[in-house]
């Protein structure tokens, strides 16, 4: 069999998650935007397979469910959605070395009732669902509040299975201001193998976090491994509640994409500070996971195969006809340069709105 999640990361593989599945899908016409359910996996599953298999293609190590948001209390048909987005990520995981992941994300019933035995029935169902296909570990995503991923991750773990949990914080800590490292903590406390954060704010803030979480694992004298799946857009802004408090959320957020060198630098520093599971979240697309394979590439022994048309660096422009194009086949050109947004009057930063 193949090494599972926890076998890879304790032999200091470094493994690539995927990247984001609803805006992704939402662009292409699959998925209806604010709902942001994952119906498409039993509506639509040829574009579901598709991505998993670009995503794979560009490096991904894990496939991750696509069943964002399909708890009971948000989905009625969460039960065939889960089975079928199960499948879809199988098939294609084993068209590579890929692990599949189970996604569970927070309720809307935790906010209407905070109430942890109606909460832990919710992913104690989807946690069913999983179990009765071949997925490899759990992921529980997306959470702002560390009680109800702590929840989770208690229900989870009764699986017996890995469990991976991420929350959509800043440094400044979860929405009711518990700091980084506490929930961390709190995570690991509760059976989380691998804690972190996905979503919400961008690269370099969520590298930020995470380095928080790791301080007060190890002042906890616990152990854990780390791991980080960011916004592929730019939110310099950093606000508590990410980039959904944005103008530009959710259809005009295009100018703030991140280039594949963006993604180069993010893929350094979380290596560097010592996250080993390093994949994306919304706005991550698989040319931007095939930038963090292609950075670790010597860590990881190889390229991915979406790496086999176009060269390191911007090397294939070496064939280009344009003597100044072919000058850009170079680190250092594309390491240094500065991108313009193009469009005349642009500001610089936004006001976020405010609840």
């Amino acid at each position: 069999a193949a090494p599972g999640i926890l076998e890879r990361l304790s032999a200091g593989e470094v493994v690539i998650g995927d990247g984001g599945y609803v805006i992704q899908l939402e662009r292409r016409g699959y998925v209806k935007a604010g709902h942001w359910t994952p119906e498409a996996a039993v509506e639509h599953p040829e574009a579901v397979r598709q991505l998993h298999r670009e995503f794979l293609r560009a490096g991904s190590s894990v496939l991750q469910t696509f069943t964002f948001y399909c708890s009971e209390d948000k989905l009625e048909l969460s039960g065939n959605i889960n089975e079928a987005a199960c499948d879809l990520a199988r098939e294609v995981a084993n068209e590579g070395d890929a692990l599949v992941a189970g996604g569970v994300s927070k309720t809307p019933c935790y906010e209407k009732s905070h109430s942890e035995t109606q909460v832990k029935v919710i992913f104690r169902k989807q946690m069913e669902n999983f179990l009765k296909k071949e997925i490899d570990f759990f992921i529980a995503e997306f959470f702002d509040h560390v009680e109800e991923a702590a929840w989770a991750v208690e229900v989870l773990k009764t699986s017996g299975k890995p469990v991976g949990a991420t929350m959509c914080i800043s440094p400044e800590g979860d929405m009711d201001g518990v700091p980084p490292g506490e929930c961390a903590v709190r995570l690991v406390k509760a059976g989380a193998d691998i804690v972190g954060v996905n979503c919400h704010l961008d690269p370099l803030t969520c590298v930020r976090t995470v380095k928080l979480m790791k301080e007060g694992v190890q002042k906890a004298g616990l152990k854990a491994h780390f791991m980080i799946q960011p916004l592929g857009f730019h939110t310099p802004e950093c606000n508590h509640t990410g980039y959904m408090s944005l103008p530009e959320f959710p259809f005009a957020l295009e100018t703030r994409a991140m280039t594949r060198w963006d993604i180069h630098k993010y893929a350094r520093e979380a290596y560097n500070a010592g996250i080993r599971y390093i994949g994306g979240c919304c706005g991550f697309e698989p040319y931007h996971i095939r930038a963090i394979a292609e950075e670790l590439a010597a860590e990881r022994g190889f390229l991915p195969p979406a790496s086999e048309k176009h060269g390191l660096w911007g090397a294939a422009l070496e064939m280009h006809t344009k003597p100044w194009v072919r000058a850009r086949a170079r680190r250092e050109y594309w390491e240094n340069l500065m991108p313009a947004s193009g469009r005349p009057k642009c500001p610089p930063m936004a006001i976020p709105a405010t609840e």
